[in-house]
Protein backbone atom coordinates (compact mmCIF):
# COMPACT_ATOMS: atom_id res chain seq x y z
CA UNK A 1 0.00 0.00 0.00
CA UNK A 2 1.38 3.52 -1.02
CA UNK A 3 0.64 6.34 1.26
CA UNK A 4 -2.41 8.42 1.43
CA UNK A 5 -3.82 8.53 -1.85
CA UNK A 6 -6.59 11.08 -2.99
CA UNK A 7 -8.66 10.27 -6.48
CA UNK A 8 -10.34 12.74 -7.68
CA UNK A 9 -12.86 11.54 -10.26
CA UNK A 10 -14.99 14.00 -13.34
CA UNK A 11 -14.63 16.63 -15.73
CA UNK A 12 -11.93 18.12 -17.50
CA UNK A 13 -12.62 20.79 -19.96
CA UNK A 14 -11.41 24.15 -21.44
CA UNK A 15 -13.00 27.57 -20.04
CA UNK A 16 -13.42 30.02 -22.59
CA UNK A 17 -12.84 32.91 -20.49
CA UNK A 18 -15.35 35.88 -21.96
CA UNK A 19 -14.51 39.09 -20.73
CA UNK A 20 -16.72 42.46 -20.44
CA UNK A 21 -14.95 43.89 -23.91
CA UNK A 22 -15.63 40.53 -25.34
CA UNK A 23 -12.00 39.39 -25.40
CA UNK A 24 -11.79 35.80 -25.01
CA UNK A 25 -8.95 33.13 -23.29
CA UNK A 26 -8.88 29.31 -23.44
CA UNK A 27 -8.07 28.33 -19.86
CA UNK A 28 -7.82 24.60 -18.54
CA UNK A 29 -10.48 24.20 -16.34
CA UNK A 30 -13.46 21.58 -14.86
CA UNK A 31 -14.47 22.16 -11.51
CA UNK A 32 -12.77 18.21 -10.31
CA UNK A 33 -10.09 18.99 -12.47
CA UNK A 34 -8.74 22.39 -11.18
CA UNK A 35 -9.84 20.38 -7.29
CA UNK A 36 -6.70 17.86 -8.41
CA UNK A 37 -4.28 19.97 -9.76
CA UNK A 38 -4.84 22.13 -6.13
CA UNK A 39 -4.22 19.60 -3.69
CA UNK A 40 -1.35 17.90 -5.77
CA UNK A 41 0.26 21.54 -5.74
CA UNK A 42 -0.51 21.77 -2.11
CA UNK A 43 1.53 18.04 -1.38
CA UNK A 44 -1.09 15.82 -1.78
CA UNK A 45 -0.89 12.15 -3.81
CA UNK A 46 -3.19 12.67 -5.80
CA UNK A 47 -4.75 10.75 -8.49
CA UNK A 48 -7.64 11.94 -11.37
CA UNK A 49 -9.78 9.85 -12.99
CA UNK A 50 -11.71 11.02 -16.07
CA UNK A 51 -12.27 11.50 -19.67
CA UNK A 52 -9.36 13.48 -21.41
CA UNK A 53 -9.33 14.54 -24.98
CA UNK A 54 -6.22 13.54 -27.25
CA UNK A 55 -6.73 16.83 -29.33
CA UNK A 56 -4.71 19.68 -28.26
CA UNK A 57 -6.51 21.08 -25.69
CA UNK A 58 -6.75 17.43 -24.42
CA UNK A 59 -3.26 17.22 -24.71
CA UNK A 60 -3.04 21.04 -22.66
CA UNK A 61 -5.22 19.30 -19.76
CA UNK A 62 -3.37 16.52 -19.30
CA UNK A 63 0.56 17.74 -19.57
CA UNK A 64 -0.65 20.79 -16.78
CA UNK A 65 -2.35 17.70 -14.29
CA UNK A 66 1.69 15.82 -14.72
CA UNK A 67 3.22 19.20 -14.10
CA UNK A 68 1.54 19.78 -11.25
CA UNK A 69 2.15 16.63 -9.60
CA UNK A 70 -1.17 14.60 -10.53
CA UNK A 71 -0.93 10.96 -11.94
CA UNK A 72 -3.04 10.60 -14.77
CA UNK A 73 -2.67 6.59 -15.42
CA UNK A 74 -6.50 6.07 -14.15
CA UNK A 75 -8.10 8.36 -16.90
CA UNK A 76 -8.95 8.00 -20.18
CA UNK A 77 -7.36 8.56 -23.66
CA UNK A 78 -10.22 9.58 -26.09
CA UNK A 79 -10.43 10.83 -29.75
CA UNK A 80 -13.65 12.73 -28.96
CA UNK A 81 -12.93 16.56 -28.80
CA UNK A 82 -12.57 18.56 -25.47
CA UNK A 83 -15.71 19.68 -23.59
CA UNK A 84 -15.70 23.73 -23.23
CA UNK A 85 -17.56 26.06 -20.73
CA UNK A 86 -17.84 29.57 -21.83
CA UNK A 87 -17.24 31.67 -18.90
CA UNK A 88 -18.72 34.90 -18.94
CA UNK A 89 -17.35 37.31 -15.97
CA UNK A 90 -18.92 40.67 -14.99
CA UNK A 91 -17.90 43.83 -14.03
CA UNK A 92 -17.57 42.40 -10.62
CA UNK A 93 -15.23 39.39 -11.72
CA UNK A 94 -18.62 36.82 -11.04
CA UNK A 95 -18.14 34.02 -13.49
CA UNK A 96 -21.22 32.31 -15.18
CA UNK A 97 -21.06 29.45 -17.18
CA UNK A 98 -22.52 27.66 -20.44
CA UNK A 99 -21.39 24.31 -21.41
CA UNK A 100 -20.66 22.54 -24.83
CA UNK A 101 -20.27 18.63 -23.83
CA UNK A 102 -22.64 16.70 -26.62
CA UNK A 103 -20.43 14.08 -28.05
CA UNK A 104 -16.84 15.64 -26.05
CA UNK A 105 -14.84 14.04 -23.64
CA UNK A 106 -15.55 15.21 -20.50
CA UNK A 107 -18.93 13.04 -19.64
CA UNK A 108 -16.78 9.92 -20.72
CA UNK A 109 -15.95 7.55 -17.65
CA UNK A 110 -15.67 3.87 -17.18
CA UNK A 111 -16.15 2.03 -13.94
CA UNK A 112 -13.09 -0.07 -14.84
CA UNK A 113 -10.64 2.95 -14.47
CA UNK A 114 -12.65 4.31 -10.99
CA UNK A 115 -12.35 0.24 -9.71
CA UNK A 116 -8.88 0.31 -10.68
CA UNK A 117 -8.37 3.98 -8.94
CA UNK A 118 -10.38 2.13 -5.87
CA UNK A 119 -7.57 -0.55 -4.97
CA UNK A 120 -5.37 2.58 -4.36
CA UNK A 121 -7.48 3.47 -1.61
CA UNK A 122 -8.08 0.17 0.30
CA UNK A 123 -6.43 0.18 3.15
CA UNK A 124 -6.05 2.17 6.44
CA UNK A 125 -4.99 5.49 6.51
CA UNK A 126 -6.29 8.84 5.07
CA UNK A 127 -7.13 7.65 1.41
CA UNK A 128 -9.92 10.06 0.02
CA UNK A 129 -12.50 9.96 -2.64
CA UNK A 130 -13.68 13.67 -4.44
CA UNK A 131 -15.91 13.95 -6.74
CA UNK A 132 -19.89 15.57 -7.82
CA UNK A 133 -20.84 18.71 -9.42
CA UNK A 134 -21.14 17.35 -12.90
CA UNK A 135 -20.18 13.81 -12.12
CA UNK A 136 -23.46 13.28 -10.86
CA UNK A 137 -25.14 14.96 -14.13
CA UNK A 138 -23.21 13.97 -17.47
CA UNK A 139 -23.76 10.01 -18.90
CA UNK A 140 -22.35 8.02 -18.42
CA UNK A 141 -20.18 9.41 -15.66
CA UNK A 142 -22.85 9.77 -13.75
CA UNK A 143 -24.26 6.14 -13.48
CA UNK A 144 -20.23 4.99 -13.25
CA UNK A 145 -19.60 7.05 -10.08
CA UNK A 146 -23.42 6.63 -8.37
CA UNK A 147 -22.80 2.81 -8.59
CA UNK A 148 -18.78 2.96 -7.44
CA UNK A 149 -20.16 4.96 -4.53
CA UNK A 150 -21.58 1.87 -3.41
CA UNK A 151 -18.47 -0.05 -3.99
CA UNK A 152 -15.81 2.66 -2.07
CA UNK A 153 -13.26 0.74 0.47
CA UNK A 154 -14.81 0.88 3.39
CA UNK A 155 -11.91 3.02 4.73
CA UNK A 156 -11.60 5.91 2.38
CA UNK A 157 -13.23 9.28 3.24
CA UNK A 158 -15.72 10.20 0.54
CA UNK A 159 -16.00 13.91 -0.28
CA UNK A 160 -19.13 14.86 -2.34
CA UNK A 161 -19.24 18.29 -3.51
CA UNK A 162 -22.44 19.14 -4.27
CA UNK A 163 -21.36 22.28 -7.06
CA UNK A 164 -24.86 22.71 -8.90
CA UNK A 165 -24.93 23.76 -12.59
CA UNK A 166 -28.75 24.49 -13.40
CA UNK A 167 -27.66 25.40 -16.84
CA UNK A 168 -26.41 21.71 -17.51
CA UNK A 169 -29.15 20.11 -15.38
CA UNK A 170 -32.00 18.48 -17.54
CA UNK A 171 -33.83 16.80 -14.80
CA UNK A 172 -33.46 18.48 -11.75
CA UNK A 173 -35.42 16.00 -10.32
CA UNK A 174 -32.64 12.69 -11.06
CA UNK A 175 -29.93 14.94 -9.69
CA UNK A 176 -31.34 16.13 -6.38
CA UNK A 177 -31.59 11.93 -6.46
CA UNK A 178 -28.48 11.46 -6.90
CA UNK A 179 -27.45 13.68 -4.43
CA UNK A 180 -29.59 12.51 -2.11
CA UNK A 181 -28.75 8.72 -2.75
CA UNK A 182 -24.90 9.63 -1.90
CA UNK A 183 -25.65 11.07 1.57
CA UNK A 184 -25.24 8.03 3.60
CA UNK A 185 -21.89 7.11 2.35
CA UNK A 186 -20.65 10.84 2.37
CA UNK A 187 -18.33 11.71 5.06
CA UNK A 188 -17.76 15.39 4.48
CA UNK A 189 -20.32 17.41 1.93
CA UNK A 190 -19.30 20.41 0.40
CA UNK A 191 -21.98 22.45 -0.47
CA UNK A 192 -22.49 26.36 -1.60
CA UNK A 193 -25.28 28.75 -0.25
CA UNK A 194 -26.81 28.78 -3.34
CA UNK A 195 -26.33 24.62 -4.24
CA UNK A 196 -28.52 24.66 -1.16
CA UNK A 197 -31.22 27.19 -2.61
CA UNK A 198 -31.26 24.38 -6.04
CA UNK A 199 -31.49 21.45 -3.93
CA UNK A 200 -34.22 22.86 -1.39
CA UNK A 201 -35.80 25.83 -2.79
CA UNK A 202 -37.86 28.06 -0.54
CA UNK A 203 -36.51 26.65 2.53
CA UNK A 204 -33.92 28.63 4.71
CA UNK A 205 -29.93 26.90 4.26
CA UNK A 206 -29.51 26.02 7.87
CA UNK A 207 -32.52 24.01 7.32
CA UNK A 208 -31.35 22.60 3.51
CA UNK A 209 -27.96 21.86 5.30
CA UNK A 210 -29.59 20.24 8.34
CA UNK A 211 -31.66 17.98 5.84
CA UNK A 212 -28.05 16.72 4.47
CA UNK A 213 -27.20 15.48 7.54
CA UNK A 214 -30.67 13.89 8.22
CA UNK A 215 -29.80 12.11 5.08
CA UNK A 216 -27.07 10.83 6.26
CA UNK A 217 -24.07 13.19 5.55
CA UNK A 218 -21.63 13.00 8.15
CA UNK A 219 -20.19 16.61 8.04
CA UNK A 220 -22.11 19.38 6.04
CA UNK A 221 -19.54 22.44 4.75
CA UNK A 222 -21.83 24.91 3.64
CA UNK A 223 -19.71 27.99 2.02
CA UNK A 224 -21.23 31.42 1.06
CA UNK A 225 -18.33 33.23 -0.90
CA UNK A 226 -17.12 35.76 1.04
CA UNK A 227 -19.21 35.19 3.86
CA UNK A 228 -18.29 32.39 7.08
CA UNK A 229 -18.63 29.19 6.54
CA UNK A 230 -21.08 26.65 8.39
CA UNK A 231 -19.42 23.15 9.53
CA UNK A 232 -22.92 20.92 10.48
CA UNK A 233 -23.19 17.60 11.90
CA UNK A 234 -26.02 15.70 13.63
CA UNK A 235 -25.04 17.17 17.00
CA UNK A 236 -22.80 20.35 16.38
CA UNK A 237 -22.82 23.20 14.25
CA UNK A 238 -19.91 25.71 14.12
CA UNK A 239 -18.94 28.98 11.96
CA UNK A 240 -15.31 29.75 10.26
CA UNK A 241 -14.81 33.12 8.91
CA UNK A 242 -13.29 34.04 5.64
CA UNK A 243 -9.55 36.05 5.69
CA UNK A 244 -9.86 39.14 3.85
CA UNK A 245 -8.61 38.95 0.64
CA UNK A 246 -4.98 40.34 0.61
CA UNK A 247 -4.59 42.29 -3.08
CA UNK A 248 -8.39 41.97 -4.13
CA UNK A 249 -10.28 39.75 -6.32
CA UNK A 250 -9.50 39.12 -9.95
CA UNK A 251 -11.84 36.77 -10.65
CA UNK A 252 -13.56 33.91 -8.80
CA UNK A 253 -13.17 31.02 -11.32
CA UNK A 254 -11.68 28.02 -9.14
CA UNK A 255 -12.28 29.24 -5.97
CA UNK A 256 -14.63 26.37 -4.67
CA UNK A 257 -12.64 24.13 -6.41
CA UNK A 258 -9.51 25.15 -4.52
CA UNK A 259 -11.24 25.58 -1.42
CA UNK A 260 -12.09 22.28 -1.85
CA UNK A 261 -8.85 20.72 -2.06
CA UNK A 262 -6.98 22.62 0.30
CA UNK A 263 -9.80 21.35 2.54
CA UNK A 264 -9.00 17.30 1.49
CA UNK A 265 -5.16 18.27 1.07
CA UNK A 266 -4.95 19.30 4.52
CA UNK A 267 -6.94 16.50 6.02
CA UNK A 268 -4.73 13.88 3.87
CA UNK A 269 -1.82 15.57 5.37
CA UNK A 270 -2.79 15.40 8.42
CA UNK A 271 -3.18 11.46 8.28
CA UNK A 272 -6.84 11.67 9.26
CA UNK A 273 -8.70 8.05 8.36
CA UNK A 274 -12.98 8.32 8.76
CA UNK A 275 -13.00 7.89 12.41
CA UNK A 276 -11.78 11.73 12.90
CA UNK A 277 -14.47 13.05 11.10
CA UNK A 278 -16.18 15.19 13.27
CA UNK A 279 -17.57 19.29 13.10
CA UNK A 280 -14.21 20.03 15.31
CA UNK A 281 -11.50 18.29 12.45
CA UNK A 282 -13.49 19.71 9.50
CA UNK A 283 -13.57 23.02 10.66
CA UNK A 284 -9.46 23.02 10.92
CA UNK A 285 -9.99 21.46 7.34
CA UNK A 286 -12.19 24.14 5.96
CA UNK A 287 -9.86 26.85 7.75
CA UNK A 288 -7.17 25.26 5.23
CA UNK A 289 -9.53 25.62 2.54
CA UNK A 290 -9.93 29.64 2.77
CA UNK A 291 -6.46 29.94 2.93
CA UNK A 292 -5.75 28.51 0.11
CA UNK A 293 -9.32 30.16 -1.80
CA UNK A 294 -8.02 33.04 -0.94
CA UNK A 295 -4.61 33.09 -2.87
CA UNK A 296 -6.72 31.77 -6.23
CA UNK A 297 -9.32 34.90 -6.45
CA UNK A 298 -5.94 37.49 -6.67
CA UNK A 299 -5.37 35.67 -9.84
CA UNK A 300 -6.58 35.13 -13.04
CA UNK A 301 -8.43 31.74 -13.72
CA UNK A 302 -8.06 28.75 -12.02
CA UNK A 303 -4.52 28.91 -10.71
CA UNK A 304 -4.16 27.46 -7.59
CA UNK A 305 -1.46 28.12 -4.89
CA UNK A 306 1.39 26.09 -3.98
CA UNK A 307 2.29 24.96 -0.40
CA UNK A 308 4.88 27.64 -0.30
CA UNK A 309 2.03 30.50 -1.21
CA UNK A 310 0.06 29.58 2.33
CA UNK A 311 0.97 31.20 5.23
CA UNK A 312 -0.67 29.14 7.43
CA UNK A 313 0.50 25.77 9.99
CA UNK A 314 0.14 22.40 8.09
CA UNK A 315 0.44 19.00 9.41
CA UNK A 316 3.24 16.98 8.07
CA UNK A 317 2.18 13.96 6.21
CA UNK A 318 3.39 10.90 7.87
Amino acid sequence: MMGHVIVVSGEALIDLVIGVDASVEAVIGGAPYNTARAAARLGADVRFVGGLSADRFGQRLTDQLVADGVRVDRSMALEMPTTLAAAEIDANGAASYRFYFAGTSAPELSSEALAAAFHELDGAGSNIFFTGGLALVLEPMATVVRASIANLPPTAVFVLDVNCRPAVIDDRDAFVANVVEALPRADIVKVSDDDLEYLYPGVSTSEAAQRLVEGGASVVVVTAGSEKTIVIGADQTTEVLVPPISGGVVDTIGAGDTFGAGLIAWWSAAGLDRNAVSVAMVEQAVAAGHAAAAVVVTRRGADPPHLADLHIDWPTPS
